[in-house]
């Protein structure tokens, strides 16, 4: 199994020690890039959605809402990890 998709059943299964490079990680492994950073907040873009991902690095932790949004977003659009497409 590979780290990414552990990552993503360590996120899945609702843990709320998610460290902010680990989602940083799940977030790129879905297509996602560093658009930008304006002071706290990472934005990430897709080449095929609109919506933007914006992470914030809470003391190496990523902020759970965050979290959440990403995953409803993975599902909204049906996403999947690059390595298993």
């Amino acid at each position: 199994m590979s780290k990414k998709r552990k990552l993503l059943e360590k996120v899945l299964s609702g843990s709320r020690n998610i460290q902010f490079h680990e989602l940083v990680t799940l977030v790129e492994a879905f297509g996602f890039f560093l658009s930008r950073i304006n002071g706290s907040h990472h934005i990430f873009t897709h080449p095929n959605i609109n919506e933007l991902v914006n992470l914030q690095n809470r003391n190496g932790k990523a902020i759970p809402y965050q979290v959440r949004q990403f995953l409803t977003l993975i599902e909204e659009y049906a996403l999947t990890l690059e390595d298993e497409e």
